[in-house]
């Protein structure tokens, strides 16, 4: 598949913005069944403290906020949520620690025993725990994980500007791990953190460059949080999130593209022309991470509303978990 490059992209964001809708409905629906929408529950397993200073987290120690620190949740516990998110209609279960890093002790232990028991409960797994080796990301893939998520944030020039504990390139590294595992990878961004265009333009050229593109996008809209640097950052309107879904979906036609963060300041009709202009899957569940979200009885109510049915999970097979032995 051809990619396109940075003007190209540019050329495209910066469509008439029905035409744009119009173009990526069109793209869409070559690639995916436009009825079908992935819905997918996040959960943290372990809140705040984290070491990072990523200007948009209410998780990091070094800001002051209302976030309610805790440590690694019990299994039993992540398998009731996991099999209330189930009941409520989700087929994919996210899992999310406050680490900078995964390290290789008990805790990571434990991960590994969510990961098991929720792919045997019929259910595709994703974790979001920070860096990790290519040794292990072949643990967690030998454990049935499904998808792991490292998102870009945004440009690498803008990245500079909101996180200085890790660079850029450590996020490709980490990335490249989760491949070598076979593992499939969640890679997206967020708008409104006082990005310019050409820096949102830049983040999906190098998405859209990954080798090969995400399978799954997640576009988040920043949510302000009290007590971090960001706190006093102006809303991102629908009209963007409208132009960045629609803009992703056609220069990464394959992939799933997520409606993520932002959707509690979003209405019905701001949600209908972002599923329209290429979304196909969504976090359900009230609240993501630390941030809030709209419960699962009104995402199941709206999808309804607007004819769309949950994807079945696994719809493009399981992960090969056929590695070379990996030491405990």
């Amino acid at each position: 598949m051809s990619k396109y490059s940075k003007e190209e992209i540019t050329e495209i964001y910066n469509m008439p913005l029905l035409d744009l809708v119009f173009r990526a409905a069109a793209v869409h629906r070559m690639f995916h069944d436009p009825a079908e929408v992935q819905v997918s529950s996040l959960l943290s397993i372990k809140t705040g403290g984290c070491s990072e200073d990523c200007g948009y987290c209410p998780q990091s120690a070094k800001y002051e906020t209302d976030v309610d620190v805790h440590k690694m949740l019990a299994v039993r516990d992540v398998m009731e949520a996991a099999s209330n998110a189930k009941a409520g209609g989700a087929t994919r279960m996210c899992l999310g620690a406050a680490w900078r890093e995964v390290r290789d002790n008990s805790d990571f232990d434990t991960v590994l025993e969510m990961v098991r028991s929720i792919t045997d409960m019929g259910m595709e797994v994703c974790c979001t725990l920070g860096m990790l080796t290519e040794s292990q990301a072949k643990k967690l893939a030998a454990a049935g994980l499904y998808a792991y998520n490292h998102n870009l944030d945004s440009s690498e020039d803008f990245y500079k500007k909101i996180i200085t504990t890790r660079k850029y390139d450590d996020r490709l590294t980490t990335i490249e791990n989760v491949r070598k595992a076979k593992v499939t990878v969640c890679c997206g961004g967020i708008i409104g953190m006082g990005e310019s265009v050409d820096d949102r333009i830049k983040m999906l050229y190098n998405l859209s460059h990954l080798n090969p593109q995400p399978e799954s996008v997640p576009i988040n809209a920043l949510v302000p949080v009290q007590g971090t640097p960001l706190e006093k950052s102006k809303l991102v309107s629908i009209w963007e999130m409208v132009r960045m879904i629609a803009t992703t979906r056609i220069v990464m036609s394959k992939s799933v593209v997520r409606l993520s963060a932002g959707r509690t300041q979003m209405s019905l009709e701001g949600q209908a022309l972002c599923f329209l202009s290429g979304a196909n899957s969504i976090f359900a569940g009230d609240k993501l991470l630390t941030t809030p979200n709209p419960d699962f009885n009104e995402d199941i109510e709206m999808l309804k509303l607007f004819g769309l049915k949950s994807r079945a999970p696994f719809k493009h097979g399981k992960v090969d978990t056929s590695l070379e032995e990996v030491s405990a």
